[in-house]
This record gives structure tokens, sequence and C-alpha cells, in this order.
């Protein structure tokens, strides 16, 4: 299970390529998407347990430093990156959407490769989950007002159903059945993964034409975008003085998002190629995560 979660980029990369020749028959799963995207949440809260909220409270300062650098630095580069490469609303949607997203699912598995705290990882992806029920909405609408109508009020009830409902319901389940489902629960990451590339599949199918027509500036905002969160979130953490551990969880929950949840929102609300930055974003941002998770893990062997 472990080695096919390390080689997640890979999977994605080949999911990709088989997905955009074989679009006719992905394209037509479109509905699917926003239910794989509950699945993918349930099996998230399904390595979680109580505890897990009340560790919120237990480190607010760097909590709350990993939290604004989540919702001030990503919205905020996702905005000024489309305007730095001009790119057409549609686009500048769906880079606003990745921006406003919580923390994303495999963070707290890259964060371990990277010898982060994982805790703290958990805990800062449940923090970014919970709160972007109201968060997500509120800033895309604050961000793209002027570019594209945005429906936050639905946007928001969707994110209640999709996201908070399902990560709750496989928290109480864990929380209480815990030694009852142990064998069941270890399966869910693995089809967490396997949801999350199925959804991959889908949208680079939906987008196969945008894909053939897109010039590199969409990638290159995307990775800069991913990039951009990745420095920050560390360099900020350790200018605040926090350890090499922290530094390293925070810039990788900051980083990567739950693209996922952009890419549903970008096809409920606004265009196919409005979740284009979402499924770039989800196929890099696993790539560049595990890559820097090696150098760290490197650089620790070097020294050790």
């Amino acid at each position: 299970m472990q080695r096919f979660t390390r080689l997640f980029p890979l999977w994605a990369l080949l999911v990709s390529v088989a997905a955009y020749n074989l679009d006719a028959y992905l394209a037509g799963l479109k509905p699917l998407i926003i239910p794989l995207l509950a699945v993918v949440m349930f099996g998230m809260g399904m390595t979680l347990e109580w505890q897990n909220f009340r560790n919120v409270f237990k480190s607010p300062g760097v909590i709350l430093l990993g939290f604004s650098l989540q919702y001030l630095v990503m919205p905020g580069a996702a905005y000024l990156l489309s305007l730095l490469f001009r790119l057409p609303p549609a686009l500048t949607a769906g880079m606003v959407l990745v921006g406003c997203s919580p923390g994303g699912t495999a963070s707290n598995v890259i964060a371990y490769l990277a010898g982060g705290d994982v805790a703290l990882s958990v805990t800062m992806t449940l923090a970014s989950t919970v709160c972007a029920v109201v968060l997500t909405p509120l800033l895309t609408l604050l961000l793209l007002r002027h570019v594209v109508p945005v429906p936050a009020a639905e946007m928001l009830l969707d994110i209640l159903v999709i996201v908070l409902l399902p990560v709750m319901a496989g928290t109480a389940i864990n929380s209480f059945f815990k030694e009852r489902i142990g064998k069941v629960r270890e399966l869910f990451p693995l089809l967490s993964a396997a949801v999350i590339l199925f959804i991959i599949a889908i949208i680079v199918a939906l987008n196969r034409s945008n894909i053939g027509s897109a010039s590199p500036v969409i990638l290159m905002a995307v990775m800069a975008h991913n990039l951009t969160g990745l420095a920050l979130g560390y360099g900020v953490t350790r200018l605040f003085r926090y350890d090499e551990k922290t530094g390293r969880t925070i810039a990788i929950e900051v980083g990567m998002q739950n693209s996922g949840l952009a890419v549903a929102l970008a096809v409920r609300y606004f265009s196919a190629a409005a979740a284009l930055p979402g499924a770039i974003f989800s196929v890099w941002h696993n790539i560049s995560g595990s890559i820097l998770a090696g150098i760290w893990r490197h650089r620790d062997s070097v020294k050790g």
C-alpha cells in the first residue's frame, strides 16, 4: 500500500495519458465527480478521530500560522498569477478555486515521506477542511466577483454536503468502531488514492480538446502557484523560528491543495475548462511534493 502511495505521481501520469486516449468512454462519467469526491472525503474521515479535533487547540500558534498562510498565500497567489500570465476568465476561475481550497488529502502522506510532523499535518488538513465550508466560497466570491459570476451560497451548501458531512461521518465511525473495523479502515487510504486517480481520468477526458490546444502558459501558472505555496509555507514558518520539521509540514500543507474539490466545483458552477487548472494541479503537486520529500530525506540521511 505504501509503495502504491509513493508512486502516486507515476500512476497519475499514466492515468492521464490513458484518459486522454479514452475520452469517449470517460467524459460521460462527469456526474460521478461529486459523489466520488465525497467518497475521498469519507476516506479521509476514516483516518481521523475526535481527538484530532481537540489537537487543533493544543498548538494554536502554529495552526493559526499555517491556516493563515493556507488561506492568504494560495488564493492571493492564484489571482496574481492569473493576472501575470493573462489567463482567460475560465482558467482564472479554475486557478482561484484551487487557491481557495483546503489542504490536499495527499499532504499527510507527503509530510510523512518528508520527515515532517504527521500529527500536525493531519490537524492542519482537518482545520482547513472544516473551515473551507465558509472560506472557499467567500474567498472565491471576493476574488472572482469582477471576473465571472460566483454562486457562493450554492457553493457553500455543496461543500457542506460533499466535504464536511462525509469527513464527519467517517470520523464518527472510526472513533466509535475503530477496533471492529481495523482491517477495513486500513483500505481507505488506498481506496481514496484510487478514487482520486479516477477523478483525474474523468477531468482529463473532459478537457481533451482544451489540453490539446492549451499553451504551456497554464502549466507554468499551475507550477508557479504550487511552488509559491511550498516556498512561502516553509520560508515564513522558519522566519517565525519554528523548527525544521514544522517548516516542512507547513510548506506541504500550504502548497498541496484539495484540487479534487476545486475540480468538482469548477465543473458544477463554471465549465470543464475551469477544471483544467485543478486537474493539472492534481498531478503536479504530487510530483513536486514527492521530489521535495525526497530531497529533504536525502539531506537528513547525509546529516545522519
